[in-house]
């Protein structure tokens, strides 16, 4: 226990620190994820291009090269942004691929037949996607978006190699001042642990409220 009580301080910043980004980047990849699936089911041919490579660059690019493309590539063209912040970017839109696929999947559950008679009554696109299509579709990828936040949270591990601040970094300063290793790491994992439960709760508590019955 000394090693988390005589450095509660350090564990809590970089506890902190992963909330953060864990939050920022699902509500970025949440926000992409939902654009690019409404582009792939677009009845625009350019749209659903955009969309296809959108995810498939992402989902077949490893994140850790994801890191460094933004993190080097970025400020080439001009745009210079505290480290963080390139970290969510990198994470958001890693993520953001998943998500797209999970909310396409659960769209291919809604009949066919509903969004043809939401056309016929003269609703566009937009409309037949935000009121008949979405919600009914969100009903079923409540566990597979869940589950992709979770491996996000895991994921923002990356970020301590590029100068975040997150709860994996602090093994560096633990080390430095003599701590065991093994008892640096398990208290970094009980912190990992904490995040991905409260994620996992929050969505079976969505998945109780608005989830398909089976």
């Amino acid at each position: 226990m000394n090693v988390l009580t005589d450095n509660f301080a350090i564990y809590a910043e970089g506890f902190l620190g992963t909330v953060e980004l864990t939050v920022y980047a699902s509500l970025l990849a949440l926000a992409l994820g939902f654009l690019m699936a409404s582009f792939r089911v677009a009845p625009v041919a350019s749209l659903r291009v955009f969309g296809t490579v959108w995810v498939t660059v992402l989902r077949n690019t490893p994140l850790t090269l994801l890191f460094f493309a933004v993190l080097l590539g970025l400020p080439r063209f001009g745009i210079v942004l505290p480290f963080q912040a390139f970290a969510v970017l990198a994470l958001g839109c890693y993520t953001s691929a998943f998500i797209c696929e999970a909310l396409r999947s659960g769209i291919n559950t809604v009949p066919r037949g509903q969004g043809e008679a939401a056309r016929s009554l003269g609703m566009t696109f937009a409309q037949t996607l935000g009121v008949i299509v979405l919600p009914q579709a969100f009903r079923a990828v409540i566990p597979p978006v869940g589950s992709t936040l979770i491996a996000l949270a895991k994921n923002s591990a990356i970020a301590g190699a590029f100068s975040v601040t997150e709860l994996l970094g602090t093994y560096k300063t633990l080390s430095e001042l003599g701590y065991n290793i093994i008892w640096t790491f398990v208290w970094i994992a009980v912190g990992y642990l904490i995040i991905t439960l409260a994620i996992s709760a929050l969505f079976n508590l969505l998945e109780r409220k608005w989830g398909v019955a089976r």
